[in-house]
């Protein structure tokens, strides 16, 4: 297998990539909307809202010699190229920031030795598994699919236009029986069967009981309505649901949920993508992974609006205008404080971020803002206060009671391994959160 590492938000020369030509000849200056559609996994499944990508923005840009990649982690694959995208805040040799933000956020239970000798492709087909009670639990949340199918019975009791081409072949002689089909609006449809297979897949898993366990009511629920499943129709359902994709936009969780189980079930363990000229793989924004951790530290002390869901929802000005959605917003009416969280390092926190900030510091008078960025070279907080006065008059001065802070949560380097890794980032999130407990 060919594979090559790079770090997200970097810049490589063209000639390092001459390696998985086959790789980057099919994802180089294309835009995630035209890769997710060629079969790439997206997470968040609904681009459009997350926070830190686009469907226009490129995985990987040409710019003169080199190639510039974007601020999505993950793996893509064609054939036995691989091209895999760790975190710029991670140590040489091992990405533990993922695994832990992944971890977390998603809350994947803690089943798998991260230490262990497995190679790189077992641990992306692993974090497709650990994504399955997720995407099952928000499919779920709509109830179960229902689609019209077409049922081919062969009995007396006939409710249907007669076939007969297949009762002559299965009733001569004539015993009673009627070859026949209707259609009917059931459960038991072929996206559910799909589902019911990524399940059956998944529970042979040594870890598999474990990790259903998560989502044992929505197992519990396709099971029962998928009283047709045989295990000897898998390759024909998953040839079933490539053909046939939900379209409706009422039940895009259900699309994502049918996208991953085909790619968990094409992509069984060793055989994952080979002998195959297509593309595929799971990126993962890092931007929104890092907002959600963020949220998970913090929660408790702040509002958190979500763009992607639509909540918490905040307007500039009266009349309903200027639509806003600022990352956290403190619970303390009294001393409130506008936090902003930042997938990027300290030296990358600039002006736009700034403006930000201070508009919704503005907005909800609020006299402290805080920007919260995953340090990797343990800087110190660095505070910033507002300026008064103009040069024109040559009295500017800085404020006392208008400030924003730079507040960095350490990730550990060098750790020798996981659970190392995440013994460092719990003494660091004490830390951290101290800041707001006080």
């Amino acid at each position: 297998m060919k594979l090559l590492k790079i770090k997200d938000n970097s810049r490589q020369s063209k000639e390092v990539f001459s390696r998985i030509e086959n790789v980057t000849g099919r994802i180089a200056d294309k835009t995630l909307g035209q890769l997710e559609r060629e079969g790439i996994f997206v997470f968040p499944e609904t681009i459009k809202d997350a926070k830190g990508i686009t469907r226009d923005q490129k995985m990987l840009q040409s710019v003169n010699d080199d190639y510039l990649s974007g601020n999505v982690m993950g793996f893509v694959g064609r054939g036995e190229e691989r091209l895999v995208i760790e975190s710029r805040f991670c140590g040489e040799g091992e990405d533990f920031f993922l695994q832990y933000l992944l971890e977390t956020v998603l809350q994947l239970p803690n089943i798998v030795d991260f230490d262990s000798d497995a190679s790189q492709e077992d641990r992306m087909f692993n974090i497709l598994l650990f994504m399955f009670p997720y995407y099952l639990k928000a499919a779920m949340r709509k109830g179960l699919y229902k689609q019209y199918i077409r049922r081919y019975c062969n009995d007396a009791h006939v409710k249907g236009a007669i076939d007969i081409a297949r009762h002559i072949k299965e009733n001569t002689p004539f015993v009673g029986a009627i070859a026949y089909s209707h259609r009917e609006f059931s459960f038991d449809n072929s996206l559910m069967e799909l589902v019911r297979h990524a399940i059956e897949f998944i529970r042979r898993k040594p870890y598999g009981s474990k990790l259903l366990c998560k989502v044992k009511d929505e197992v519990a629920l396709v099971v029962s309505a998928t009283p047709g499943y045989k295990h000897s129709e898998r390759q024909k359902i998953i040839e079933q649901n490539t053909k046939s994709v939900v379209r409706h936009a009422y039940f895009k969780e259900y699309l994502a949920l049918q996208r991953l189980c085909l790619l968990i079930l094409r992509e069984q363990k060793h055989q994952i993508g080979l002998g195959s000229k297509r593309i595929y793989g799971i990126l993962f924004d890092g931007a929104w992974l890092w907002e959600e951790y963020i949220n998970t530290l913090i929660g408790d002390y702040f509002y958190h609006p979500m763009n992607k869901g639509g909540d918490g929802a905040q307007r500039l000005f009266n009349g309903n205008i200027g639509l806003i959605y600022p990352d956290f917003i403190g619970k303390n009416n009294e001393g409130r404080i506008i936090a902003d969280a930042k997938y990027k390092p300290v030296g990358n926190i600039g002006n736009r971020d700034y403006l930000q900030v201070l508009a919704y510091m503005f907005r909800f008078d609020a006299r402290v803002g805080y920007y919260l960025y995953p340090d990797s070279i343990g800087d110190d907080d660095q505070r910033l206060c507002m300026n008064s006065g103009s040069t024109y008059e040559g009295n500017v001065t800085p404020r006392k009671d208008v400030s924003v802070l730079k507040h960095g949560l350490g990730i550990p380097l060098g750790a020798h391994s996981y659970s190392d890794f995440v013994a460092g980032m719990k003494k660091s999130e004490q830390e951290f959160v101290d800041d707001f407990r006080e």
